[in-house]
């Protein structure tokens, strides 16, 4: 699946398999499972060539997904088909929250899974596509993100404890201004003036709000941008480096080979083609 610039959802609809990461334990999926990968995480989904599910009948042409679904839409022994889509949550007026999750996450959805409805409403949208379609896999799509967001609340997934923490004021203000403007220069000092802390105390609170420092996220979220910027623009790279904080154009690449792999031009090559 390559390195996204958006965080992605995939939905298994037929067949078994894993999805495996370059830097992390794979992940195995089934028919029902359903998987959230952050953004600019490299990953693979392998199929194991068993479970020769059904595959729903679709329209891909009606919805403009003939290229991505070209000879899926058969029942094939052994394949493993998935829907695939970027996804997007938004909270308090910020829209790039879902940026704050580092980790993927799975869901096994069987027949009782309080989320099953919903799953099975989104693919009688994509099988049979009318009027508003578009609209209703959308918000089909972001309820099912926050569904996954409220089990691992509800379970108390440690992973997950900074999300609680946005109760918090002080973390919650530091993290919007991030979150909105994440090229300006901040700083531990910066961010906690912004919220009248002193920098020990804010930076002792932010990191036990969201398990690592400011200055770590800050620069997880500029190559988010950086990598949205690089697909979406054809400005100048040395541009988009200083559009999301970087003096230089070679601490940008740097930082940005550290992060994706790619330096940003090959990153551009990859995500344009």
């Amino acid at each position: 699946m390559g390195q996204d610039t958006s965080a992605t959802l995939h939905y298994i609809l037929s067949g078994d398999g894993e999805i495996t990461f370059k830097s992390r334990p794979p992940l195995k999926v089934a028919r029902g499972s359903l998987v959230f990968v952050p953004a600019l995480q490299k990953h693979s989904l392998n199929n194991f060539g068993t479970g020769g599910d059904p595959v729903p009948d679709c329209k891909p042409a009606e919805m403009n997904l003939s290229r991505l679904m070209a000879g899926t839409c058969e029942t094939h022994a052994g394949q493993m088909t998935a829907l695939c889509a970027h996804v997007g949550v938004g909270l308090r007026g910020v829209n790039d929250i879902i940026d704050l999750i580092k980790e993927p996450l799975v869901e096994h959805v069987s027949s009782s899974h309080n989320m099953r409805p919903t799953l099975q409403m989104l693919l009688r949208e994509v099988s049979h596509p009318g009027l508003g379609s578009r609209a209703m896999i959308k918000a089909l799509l972001t309820q099912c993100m926050i569904a996954m967001l409220r089990e691992r609340l509800s379970s108390q997934d440690a992973s997950f404890q900074w999300m609680a923490a946005l109760a918090d004021p002080s973390v919650w203000n530091a993290l919007r201004l991030m979150l909105d403007r994440p090229g300006d220069p901040h700083t531990v000092e910066s961010l906690a003036d912004s919220v009248r802390m002193s920098r020990s105390a804010f930076a002792k609170r932010f990191a036990a709000a969201y398990g690592s420092g400011p200055m770590e996220l800050l620069r997880e979220l500029r190559m988010r941008r950086a990598g949205v910027l690089l697909r979406d623009t054809d400005l100048p790279v040395k541009r988009i480096a200083e559009m999301v904080g970087f003096a230089s154009r070679s601490a940008f690449t740097r930082a940005f080979e550290g992060q994706a792999g790619l330096s940003p031009r090959a990153f551009r090559t990859a995500q344009q083609s």
